[in-house]
């Protein structure tokens, strides 16, 4: 009742987050689910838009549809943006056109998933673990969907399934064989598949010394971060340290990935679409600007018109070697760099 999360009692109390969930449940403390008034009290207000708190003594609602969760993105940002509130209400429709109950998490008003007719029920709740497991337990889910919103669901996969939540779609642990760089190099030595050379880095020494070794340019960003948030192109020793310095939180929980950025290389996303990791279609998207200008801001192509078919069958040959490799079920995001019919793999989005 006075705010404090699971996480934040953990952090005072010196354990960890889920010791405090079990705890708290164990003595019966579990919040109430209530509608939001949309009518200003006029009259009982009879909406599926929920919300969570302790500050109550009953529930509003019954749980008896075990509805299928899909969780949303968030904030806009770089990394969790509009294409993610698309995906989530094509979920949520094609949940509905097949006779599920849906269940829509999310907490950005000015989203369409947010719209309180797209899904049967509506939680206007954080994209926490704490609070996604009180709506899965509450609701008796049938499973969750976390592949349609970006980051946010991503950094709680493996919590959800370390207290065995249902997880339809490419399991968390190839999730994080995505995110997690060094797990993904060496997938991607085990399988054939080129990368430029790349080091994740806690100190500035280290990054300075990779740096001469490689040669400039490089690319630098966020370790575990989707889609190239605080992403740069540094040039000379000078930029590394501006950035770095604007980075600040450079620490061993805060690494950073420094990776040999190829010059006058193309740019190349795809995005596909896998089951059990069997590619069932894949679309390729030339980048006008040369590499290094982030997708959000880049003008693309599609279908490509200036690579060179040797380039485009390598593509899809490494995206089928990389969907099977992380036994993807679901869509997947790759970005590639090419430059004289070589490629070579920046990142993969699962």
């Amino acid at each position: 009742q006075q705010g404090f999360s699971d996480s934040g009692i953990a952090h005072f109390t010196k354990r960890n987050e889920m010791q405090v969930r079990n705890t708290r449940t164990g003595y019966g403390i579990t919040p109430f689910v209530k509608q939001i008034d949309t009518v200003a009290a006029e009259f009982p207000a009879h909406t599926n838009y929920l919300y969570i708190t302790y500050n109550a003594s009953e529930h509003d609602v019954q749980f008896v549809d075990n509805g299928v969760m899909v969780l949303g993105s968030g904030v806009y940002r770089i990394g969790s943006s509009v294409e993610f509130d698309w995906c989530a209400v094509r979920a949520i429709r094609t949940l509905r056109d097949n006779q599920f109950k849906t269940i829509m998490v999310n907490y950005n008003p000015e989203t369409v998933s947010t719209d309180y007719d797209e899904a049967d029920r509506l939680y206007f709740s954080n994209i926490t673990l704490e609070r996604i497991m009180d709506i899965y337990e509450a609701e008796a889910s049938a499973g969750v969907i976390i592949s349609m919103g970006g980051q946010a669901p991503n950094n709680i996969a493996l919590g959800l399934q370390r207290n065995k939540v249902k997880i339809f779609g490419t399991s968390p642990e190839n999730i994080d064989g995505a995110e997690n760089r060094y797990k993904f190099s060496r997938m991607l030595d085990q399988i054939g598949v080129d990368q430029p050379q790349w080091r994740e880095l806690t100190q500035y020494e280290d990054a300075e010394s990779f740096c001469d070794e490689v040669g400039y340019p490089v690319l630098v960003r966020p370790s575990y971060v989707l889609s190239g948030a605080a992403m740069n192109v540094v040039s000379t020793a000078t930029d590394l340290k501006t950035y770095l310095n604007q980075a600040a939180t450079m620490s061993r929980d805060h690494p950073v990935v420094i990776t040999k950025f190829i010059e006058e290389a193309k740019e190349i996303d795809v995005d596909a679409v896998a089951l059990d990791g069997k590619l069932i279609m894949h679309c390729v998207s030339e980048h006008v600007e040369n590499a290094g200008v982030h997708s959000g801001d880049a003008t693309l192509v599609q279908p490509p018109q200036d690579l060179d078919p040797v380039t485009v069958k390598k593509i899809g040959d490494a995206t089928a070697a990389i969907g099977q490799a992380l036994r993807v079920t679901g869509p997947f995001n790759i970005q590639f760099m090419a430059k004289n019919n070589e490629i070579k793999v920046i990142e993969c989005n699962v």
